[in-house]
């Protein structure tokens, strides 16, 4: 073993992060939350407020997101109950925007339709929360107006290539670069600061038109020419270098809106008083948007995610990616609150019927457990369906009393996968979901079936964490720069090990195809392109269909195991490569994608290669035709004085993103421990699927599971719990922490462990929902 590989290993071993604000909580007067019925006491450590600015303290939000039918009904006595009840310590209101929820007198600013003269729905509202005590964010709506107010400035508005205007139903659709942006909103922030002093303001429709369309105003018009020189593009082209030039200039302009907004805020509200915006936690659909998420998050004070609730696709660890994602852009120090719908969302939507109490209580426990703050949501202030009352409750109460082990303290994981928003855009483009996101969660669900902790890392961050990694992942990171993929080198160099595949590194920022991979070196392995084409395979065709290809693993053993023999098999020689263990009684596994021939290097290992595609059907015809090839499809290059290298063409993460089969998420996690030379550090032993977040707080190790083993894991929603457990545990301890004391936060019990060549042993006899382990 090389120098440079124990010292990156010491390091990550024995280092824990410090947190910022050492938690005061006591550990002898802990929380009691059984997951069914028991509202926990509150205990007393909890109640002391943390310092700092508001948004660093409040940590628990609620919404009722007001329709305009709501202000005869909205019963503010019941909900300051309902807001203590819950032991919501902010809210969000709505203020302004399409439509104002007090007596405005900004011009064309219309009042809500069941707003009668001289009400003051929102005003009231923010003074009853603040003499509660309870921080107010004035919520806007800052996209759209009505027909009066488009035929009065008919140039604030977003207009297609024929001159007509764009439309959401019967609202007109007002343009990023007018004055409805640059003057009105800040106008009406203005009003409502001076009028009211809410702490900030949020707003989940501020960014205007999204990218499938584009405007052609002249305050459009101007502005590009001014900036580029250009006309603005008449049709959407990825490789048109003006259209490129479009999608950046779209970028820019969100960010001015939000600083303008913030300005604005600030000298009308005081230094505190933010304009947070809302954002998603999905970066297909930030890039759609034009949200620039690295740079909105190193000017935002607080992240208001705007991100309610599950897909099928994604599940319930969508949520704790998210805030592993979003805190590794804004800092662990930051809080980072998640609009969760307390209602039906999505696949289909029903706005006003409760959504099943498990299935909203997973996706809060999931957020929280990545460091997401939860807030409750429901629209309209009246409901004749109140089991959604009920809902948050027990989650909120259980939070207040451990809020103290939920924020500020810092990931403990060997593991980064790295994502780039500029690789959605110009690699995904039109097929991001097939080409980025497919591979991404398929890469994120081996781990998490694995019980691996992982980290998402920017690829633009890579040298500034480089040391709390050892190793890095590239799941299809193909469009990148050639000082990003130099700092993914360096990576490597220093000790590193990586592991990439699919396409990753063949094309350049624009998601133009290089001649070879930028990382070829660090791979062993070289693009050749495919005969008698430009190289290129329809990227739709690559991206969404499946085929039926296989890989062949090496050495075959058939020959020595049992079964039918023709004779003769082939000989067995050698060992096979600890990446394919597990995989004794079988010379082939299920691929379902396409390969392209490569040329290695020598010194390189080929575990596994590609079988060609053969019929499905009739079953007659179902036999290889060229059952063996040389085209690589996994690719392991280990060199000394460079961490471990994993090159697999054979994009397995894509296609177990696709088809969950167990052999890809198999495979995948063998290579990740391969190439982490087995430096995971924790080992979780037991049935069940479960989502592991590991945390340190100064002299305390933080274990936070969330078992995503139920009646409904893909397929929403979920109304029915099932308990996993026992659970065998080991950890390996960070340097400075003992395992003095473990107690358990929901079960509510103290835990005899064993230490034993620094690693504590100790074991969960439950779970049902999620657990947090205390160690320390």
């Amino acid at each position: 073993m090389d120098k440079q590989y124990l010292s990156r290993r010491s390091f990550l071993q024995n280092t824990a992060r410090a947190a910022l604000v050492m938690s005061t909580a006591d550990l002898s007067v802990p929380a009691k939350y059984d997951g069914e019925q028991t509202i926990p006491q509150v205990a007393a450590s909890a109640n002391q407020p943390l310092p700092g600015p508001w948004y660093k303290t409040v940590t628990r939000w609620g919404q009722v997101n007001i329709t305009e039918k709501d202000p005869p009904q909205y019963d503010i006595p019941w909900w300051r109950k309902y807001w203590k009840q819950t032991a919501t310590n902010g809210i969000i209101v709505n203020a302004g925007g399409i439509v104002a929820y007090y007596p405005t007198k900004i011009p064309l600013h219309k009042k809500a339709a069941y707003l009668q003269e001289g009400d003051d729905l929102f005003g009231n509202i923010c003074r009853a929360a603040h003499e509660d005590g309870i921080t107010v964010f004035a919520r806007m709506d800052s996209n759209r107006a009505d027909e009066t107010f488009y035929h009065a400035h008919p140039d604030w508005f977003a207009i297609d290539g024929n001159g007509k205007p764009y439309k959401a139903d019967e609202l007109y659709i007002s343009c990023i670069n007018s004055p409805y942006y640059n003057e009105h909103i800040p106008a009406i922030l203005k009003e409502i600061a001076t009028l009211y002093h809410p702490e900030g303001f949020t707003d989940n429709s501020w960014s205007g038109l999204g990218r499938e369309s584009i405007c052609y105003c002249d305050n459009c018009k101007k502005d590009f020419h001014d900036k580029t020189g250009q006309a603005i593009p008449a049709v959407k082209n990825w490789d048109d270098i003006v259209y490129r030039e479009w999608i950046h200039w779209n970028y820019e302009r969100r960010l001015q809106i939000w600083d303008l907004n913030n300005r604005v805020c600030k000298a009308a509200g005081g230094k505190d008083c933010t304009w947070s915006g809302m954002n998603s936690g999905s970066i297909s659909g930030q890039s759609r948007s034009f949200r620039n998420f690295r740079e909105i998050c190193k000017r935002a004070d607080i992240i208001m995610l705007d991100d309610q609730s599950r897909s099928d696709n994604t599940g319930f660890q969508h949520n704790g990616e998210n805030g592993k994602l979003i805190h590794g852009l804004l800092g662990w120090d930051k809080l980072i609150p998640e609009s969760m719908a307390m209602y039906q969302a999505h696949d289909p939507w029903f706005r006003l019927a409760s959504k099943p109490e498990p299935e909203a209580r997973m996706w809060m426990l999931e957020g929280i457990a990545g460091g997401i703050q939860p807030w409750w949501h429901m629209i309209s202030a009246y409901h004749e369906d109140r089991r959604m009352y009920h809902t948050p409750e027990k989650v909120f109460h259980w939070h207040k009393n451990n809020e103290a082990y939920l924020i500020n303290r810092q990931p403990l994981a060997t593991v980064g996968v790295v994502w780039s928003q500029q690789h959605m855009d110009f690699y995904g483009r039109d097929h991001a979901d097939e080409l980025v996101e497919s591979p991404w969660r398929g890469m994120l669900q081996a781990l998490i079936r694995a019980r691996i902790p992982y980290l998402p890392v920017h690829i633009d961050d890579i040298e500034s964490n480089a040391a709390k990694f050892s190793v890095l992942i590239l799941p299809n990171l193909a469009a990148m720069t050639d000082e990003q993929a130099a700092s993914i080198r360096k990576f490597v160099q220093t000790g590193g090990s990586l592991v990439a595949t699919g396409n990753s590194s063949l094309f350049d920022q624009w998601g133009d195809k290089r001649a070879d991979y930028a990382l070829a070196d660090l791979f062993g392995a070289h693009h050749v392109p495919a005969a008698n084409t430009d190289g290129q395979t329809p990227v739709k065709k690559l991206a969404g269909d499946a085929y039926h290809t296989y890989l062949r693993l090496t050495p075959e053993l058939r020959a020595q195991t049992d079964g039918p023999h023709k004779g003769p098999e082939p000989a067995v020689i050698g060992k096979r490569h600890p990446v394919l263990k597990g995989f004794e009684e079988t010379d082939t596994i299920p691929f379902g994608g396409l390969l392209n021939t490569l040329h290695t290097e020598e010194g390189v290992e080929i575990p596994a290669t590609y079988i060609p595609q053969f019929p499905v059907y009739p079953p007659e015809k179902a036999y290889m035709r060229e059952p063996k090839t040389n085209i690589p499809a996994v690719v392991l290059n280990e060199k000394a004085g460079l961490g471990r290298v994993a090159f697999i063409p054979a994009d397995l993460d894509k296609q177990f993103g696709r088809t969950n089969l167990p052999d890809h998420g198999n495979l995948l996690k063998n290579i990740v421990c391969w190439a982490a030379r087995e430096n995971i550090p924790i080992s979780i032993e037991g049935a069940g699927l479960v989502d592991c977040h590991l945390y340190t707080q100064e002299k305390h190790l933080i274990l936070h599971l969330v078992n995503l083993t139920n009646a409904g894991t893909w397929r929403q929603p979920l109304d029915e719990l099932i308990a996993i457990g026992p659970l065998k545990v080991a950890i390996q301890m960070p340097k400075g922490i003992a395992a003095n004391k473990i107690q358990t936060l929901v079960a509510n019990k103290n835990i005899v462990a064993k230490v034993s060549h620094g690693q504590c042993h100790f074991e969960l006899s439950s779970i049902l929902d999620h657990e947090v382990i205390v160690i320390g």
